[in-house]
């Protein structure tokens, strides 16, 4: 291939910049490829948004959160003529393969792409983790790294007042970011969509821990595990302790890439560039045993998601 193209879509993670400048480099110096971005996802690819990147364009980019590219959500992608005239616009371009960076929703039009005579590639990014077919994916460890800080910063204050505050996280179906954040940082109760409790295990744990004289608390709860200002509301309500409760939201995606993130970024879009070299599409890379793959779109959005029990159980053995 001569001509590739480069996209995010779906929600932004850090370290898709790290992927971004990782392709167009390695593309560029090493393979002697003209690279496209297109900006705002699959959106882009229809309205043939396509800016041309090079060594100069992705400097100063790799400690950036976001995507330089933007990102957009588009439904009518689904359509099969919606995608022959993002084909046809490629085309038009000389781009005969594509790299999309973002989540299984996002694979799908990849997948899609591939079917209809577009090599794709695939780089997961997403810092929910909740791609089970690979070990970790991009962004992840950055909002993990964030979240821990704001729990690290609100307990200063639920020490100070004695007092337990539930911070909610994102993380609808899958709940890593809850448990990796919240064993990370010690807390007294981890709530998952896998692994949901009641308020009496809740208000049971609570007490345990104000047994042992630490008369503060952080709970961290998974957005797809309940509503933290009902929560505060329950136990408050069978309980004296004084509750409190925040919703972290959008800061947990923003912010700059881990070291982790950078790398993984870097690691993904220097893989899925060699792939392209070769005519492969129809691929998805991840990240198994620290050992960067590939595998098809279609296996590896069949793998089946996956909760780390023994992990889950060694934070609640060691908390309180």
């Amino acid at each position: 291939m001569k001509t590739i193209g480069v996209l995010t879509s779906g929600g932004d993670a850090p370290g898709m910049n790290a992927a971004i400048r990782a392709i167009t480099r390695y593309a560029t110096q090493c393979s002697g490829m003209t690279v496209y971005g297109v900006e705002k996802g699959y959106r882009g690819l229809i309205e043939s948004k396509f800016v041309e990147l090079n060594t100069g364009s992705v400097s100063n980019i790799i400690q950036r959160g976001g995507t330089i590219l933007r990102s957009a959500r588009c439904e009518e992608f689904k359509k099969t003529e919606v995608r022959e005239t993002a084909i046809k616009n490629m085309r038009n371009r000389g781009i005969e393969g594509l790299i999309v960076i973002g989540g299984d929703g996002s694979f799908m039009g990849a997948k899609k792409l591939s079917e209809q005579g577009m090599p794709t590639i695939g780089i997961p990014g997403t810092i929910d983790n909740d791609i089970a077919y690979t070990d970790y994916t991009l962004g992840f460890d950055t909002a993990c790294n964030t979240i821990l800080d704001a729990i690290s910063k609100i307990r200063d204050t639920m020490s100070s007042h004695e007092r337990v505050c539930i911070i909610e996280v994102m993380g609808n179906k899958c709940g890593d970011l809850a448990l990796y954040s919240g064993l990370g940082g010690g807390v007294e109760v981890i709530i998952l969509p896998e692994q949901k409790m009641t308020v009496k295990q809740i208000v049971d744990k609570l007490h345990k821990s104000r047994n042992t004289g630490k008369l503060s608390g952080i709970i961290v709860l998974a957005e797809g595990a309940g509503c933290s200002e009902e929560l505060e509301k329950k136990i408050e309500s069978k309980t004296t302790i004084v509750v409190r409760s925040t919703v972290l939201g959008h800061i947990q995606r923003g912010g700059a890439p881990s070291m982790q993130d950078r790398l993984l970024g870097t690691k993904f879009g220097v893989h899925a560039v060699q792939l392209l070299e070769k005519g492969i599409g129809n691929r998805i890379v991840g990240i198994r045993k620290n050992k960067v793959f590939d595998m098809d779109i279609v296996d590896g959005l069949a793998v089946k998601s996956k909760f780390d029990k023994a992990l889950y159980v060694t934070a609640r053995n060691i908390s309180g």
